[in-house]
């Protein structure tokens, strides 16, 4: 009969094995889930884009990627495809405009500034990665963040009202004009600033979204309060206000504060307004109606033109000297290449005899 200590000896060799093939078996079904959650996650991912391409195609296809746009970032432009661009987005008929603002319409064109934007948004619409982490960026902020704040941190959603060529066009200036201070109200990322910018000596900038604040500091912009402007004690060359008008509290009051604050007889404001007017303000992300609603008659372009110059701005002080149609664009996403509305844009001075205020 062996002795005591050696089968416990034996025993304890036996359980240690035991042990360790336990363990072995138990590190194993780890590593087995490990791999599994692993595949499962980018499975899911996997999924997820092909979701989102497959939506990107079959809302794109139907809604957006128009072959107008195609051919300009394909450089393939024909005289037929300019004369689309001007029909769709350049189009008016000046019979249909007032007496008084017939004769100050501008007809604009597609020129290479335009041109060049559209690619830009194209080419950047179509980078997959990125396009999806703002797609999720956008959805988890939306609730709480504004659209133009969330844009700000992620740096896309870049507009375009005007090329350099078509804003000389407007104040018929040449290349060479020069003068002292540029404002611009709700200047946004600086990217449209930047296209006035070069006839300045100091360039002057507003915005609300902390985000648009550090892209005009970027640029080396002076970013004032919203409140500060008016009281700087001193005056601006040039004042603009684009797409402003229709997304503040008190409209008359802001084109009051604009009179005030242009040099005398040669100070210009330059507003666009989109048309037809819908005014709503942005307040945490939520959509709502201005404290002051300024209505504007008309059905079509050419009629609420004619309501603006010839009473809200002749009413606010104002007197038009050029008008123009131009296409409002903006950087697209994963779904659409751009986004574009009908703007116009007016050259307006203060009136030596102001009239009645615009109700």
């Amino acid at each position: 009969m062996a002795p005591i200590w050696r089968m416990r000896k034996r025993q304890r060799r036996g359980s240690g094995q035991m042990t360790k093939a336990a363990n072995s078996h138990n590190n194993g079904l780890k590593a087995l889930r490990w791999r599994l959650k692993t595949l499962l996650f980018v499975a899911w991912v996997v999924g997820y884009v092909a979701f989102l391409l497959s939506a990107r195609r079959m809302w794109s296809g139907k809604y957006a990627r128009s072959p107008l746009v195609r051919s300009l970032v394909a450089n393939m432009m024909s005289d037929n495809d300019a004369a689309a661009a001007d029909t769709q987005w350049y189009r008016c008929s000046p019979e249909l405009l007032g007496d008084s603002v017939r004769p100050l319409f501008i007809q604009s064109h597609l020129d290479s500034g335009t041109k060049a934007f559209l690619k830009h948004s194209v080419e950047k619409s179509s980078w997959v990665l990125t396009q999806l982490y703002h797609s999720f960026v956008s959805t988890v902020l939306s609730p709480v963040v504004s659209r133009t704040s969330i844009n700000g941190f992620l740096g896309r959603g870049s507009m375009f009202v005007f090329s350099v060529e078509q804003f000389q066009q407007l104040l018929g200036i040449n290349p060479e004009w020069r003068a002292e201070r540029l404002l611009d109200l709700g200047a946004g990322d600086g990217g449209v600033t930047e296209v006035m910018g070069g006839h300045f000596r100091e360039v002057y900038t507003t915005e609300v979204s902390l985000s648009m604040k550090w892209h005009l500091q970027k640029r080396n912009y002076k970013v004032l309060d919203i409140d500060e402007w008016q009281r700087t004690g001193f005056q601006y060359d040039i004042i603009s206000c684009l797409n402003l008008l229709d997304r503040c509290d008190d409209p008359l009051l802001l084109l009051q504060d604009i009179r005030d604050a242009l040099v005398p007889h040669t100070g210009r404001l330059i507003l666009a307004a989109v048309l037809p007017f819908q005014p709503y303000v942005e307040v945490g992300g939520q959509w709502q109606r201005p404290k002051h609603h300024l209505r504007v008659q008309g059905k079509t372009w050419e009629e609420q033109v004619t309501h603006l110059s010839e009473e809200v701005f002749r009413g606010a002080g104002f007197e038009v000297e050029a008008v123009t149609r131009l296409p409002y664009l903006c950087e697209g996403d994963m779904y659409n290449d751009y986004y574009v509305l009908d703007d116009a844009v007016f050259v307006l001075k203060a009136s030596i005899n102001p009239g009645e205020s615009a109700e």
